[in-house]
């Protein structure tokens, strides 16, 4: 209950911030970008540290590692997420698909050897993926502006301040081992880097690799806080298009 209290109070504040800071008119698409120029600017120092340090390492991540292990590795820390995802789930009014989500992390945490192989979906569970940001929007926390984090990449503005809310809900963040935490960090960088490197040919392709990313990311953001029913949005695909 505590955790459910201290929610409300961010929900609270960061509702009244962020509707400070996001004046649209009526019937316009909230995505706006007021830090642009230097939204671009960490976007390209981004993608340079990336080319020098994670992308290489998830390369050879991709080509030393065989297929299955990987997947292995990549069910393993997805596991590890689903308690939090169970309780955004509940904060959402949504006890079913809570339920469905503890339930597979015990079938993939017991069965799945430690959440190494989803046992869970194998046998037909459900998954729904949930984080502190969705369940700020659903609480009426606006977008606010979208910002491009340090080696962190996009965000809008409240998914960015529920982050902290997020890394604490990790096992990984309270594991006391430090030495072993920290690789598994490391690992779980990598991991999520490779799962992406069939992604760029994407960005590389558009005129305007920045836009096509912040388009990109706003609209999936979009199709996850709605579970996949977002309203329509005529202004998001005129404007996607004509950056392609």
């Amino acid at each position: 209950m505590k955790s459910t209290h201290v929610l409300a109070t961010l929900v609270i504040g960061l509702s009244i911030a962020l509707s400070a800071c996001t004046t649209v008119p009526a019937g316009q698409r909230v995505a706006s970008d007021p830090w642009e120029p230097m939204n671009r600017t960490l976007f390209q120092v981004n993608r340079s540290i990336d080319k020098v340090t994670t992308k290489p390492l998830a390369r050879g991540y991709q080509k030393i590692i065989p297929s299955p292990i990987r997947n292995s590795v990549s069910n393993f820390f997805r596991n590890l997420t689903t308690p939090s995802s169970a309780l955004n789930n509940f904060l959402q009014g949504k006890p079913k698909h809570g339920f469905s989500e503890f339930g597979r992390f015990v079938f993939n945490s017991s069965l799945g050897v430690g959440g190494l192989f989803d046992i869970a979906s194998a046998s037909g569970m459900e998954e729904y993926r949930e984080d502190f940001g969705q369940t700020a929007a659903v609480w009426g926390v606006p977008n606010g502006p979208y910002v491009m984090l340090p080696l962190l990449g996009p965000q809008t503005l409240r998914d960015a301040l529920m982050m902290p809310l997020d890394a604490l809900a990790q096992p990984l963040y309270h594991y006391k081992n430090t030495s072993v935490r920290d690789k598994l960090i490391v690992l779980q960088i990598i991991d999520l880097r490779q799962s992406l490197l069939s992604a760029e040919k994407f960005l590389e392709d558009s005129k305007d690799p920045y836009v096509t990313l912040r388009e990109s990311y706003l609209q999936n953001r979009q199709f996850e806080i709605y579970d996949g029913d977002p309203p329509p949005d005529d202004d998001f695909f005129e404007d996607f298009d004509e950056n392609l």
